[in-house]
């Protein structure tokens, strides 16, 4: 008897990622959730360098902003309740001093040129289709910063423009870095302020513009998230209390599709040492002082070193 309905899978036979793979994580809430499991497992990965951007316009711009080196200006912040803040990224950057500001915005450039051009795998999340541009400035914003919304207008982003946007986003890494791999996938968080209809029009609009781009012999390769949790993990208790965020343990279901098709065997192998390795490290003794927990901390700190022998990178 079959339970579920299954999304079928086949392990990549090149390209994938392994320790020694430089990862660059892009989008909405989502990639910070596959991000954050990266980080856990030691991955040479960052994530969000101006936080989470949800739709591809807002991508798209931060990319062609790094590789141009076209830095931020006073003229591009807003001051918004007591703080500075850019309509380019999250408001996790905002900040009481517009100069801070400014130097947090411009160092994040910087550190996304570098990440770029030394990426071996770009994962690029999207979210949703829909934008809000703002009126004076007529350019697409990542985010409001709860500025008043009589200065923005609402837009559905068409297929063709965002598969027009995901070719440039392409094109322009591949100017720096002909090499990288991109992969697309979907966020499965449902955006229902939009509305449950919008919602629906706006995620076909993302997997029909990801899938007129996917080009397997060039690298850009599609990750079906959205598929797994809509159809595998189709029952509330794979959600958070929203009802609209996939639990831990969705991702953590997620995550296990995901690397049975993209972690290389060896790597799989190593990821489960490191899994290991970070439960002993929280692990929390009754008796700190005891032979037993310094001979367990002795034990452990062999197998780190041993694993660190063959990733330098790794810091626990």
């Amino acid at each position: 008897m079959k339970l579920q309905t299954k999304i079928p899978l086949h392990p990549e036979q090149n390209n994938q990622i392994d320790y020694h793979s430089k990862i660059l994580l892009l989008g909405s809430c989502f990639a910070e959730n596959i991000g954050e499991t990266f980080c856990y497992n030691k991955f040479q990965s960052s994530v969000n360098p101006f936080g989470i951007l949800f739709h591809p316009i807002a991508i798209e711009n931060l990319i062609k902003r790094s590789i141009k080196k076209n830095y931020y200006s006073e003229a591009d912040l807003h001051f918004q309740n007591e703080q500075w803040c850019c309509l380019d990224a999250h408001s996790k950057l905002n900040k009481t001093s517009k100069t801070e500001l400014l130097q947090v915005l411009n160092a994040e450039i910087d550190k996304t040129y570098n990440n770029l051009i030394s990426s071996s795998h770009i994962i690029i999340t999207l979210g949703t289709s829909w934008v809000y541009r703002h009126i004076s400035s007529d350019a697409l914003v990542a985010n409001c910063h709860k500025i008043p919304q009589d200065q923005f207008s609402k837009e559905l982003l068409s297929a063709d423009a965002i598969e027009t946007s995901l070719k440039a986003i392409i094109n322009e890494v591949r100017t720096i870095n002909p090499k990288v791999n991109f992969l697309f996938t979907v966020s499965p968080v449902r955006h229902l302020k939009d509305g449950f209809v919008e919602n629906t029009r706006s995620k076909s609009h993302l997997i029909t513009a990801i899938h007129n781009s996917i080009e397997t012999k060039k690298q850009v390769y599609y990750v079906p998230s959205y598929e797994i949790m809509m159809d595998e993990l189709r029952d509330y208790r794979f959600y958070n209390a929203d009802m609209l965020h996939p639990s831990d343990l969705a991702v953590d279901y997620i995550w296990d599709k995901f690397k049975s098709v993209w972690l290389t065997e060896e790597t799989n192998k190593s990821s489960k040492r490191v899994s290991a390795i970070q439960a002993k490290l929280e692990h929390r003794p009754f008796k700190p002082e005891s032979q037993a927990h310094r001979e367990f901390l002795s034990k452990l700190q062999l197998e780190i070193d041993e694993l660190r022998l063959a990733y330098p990178h790794m810091s626990f």
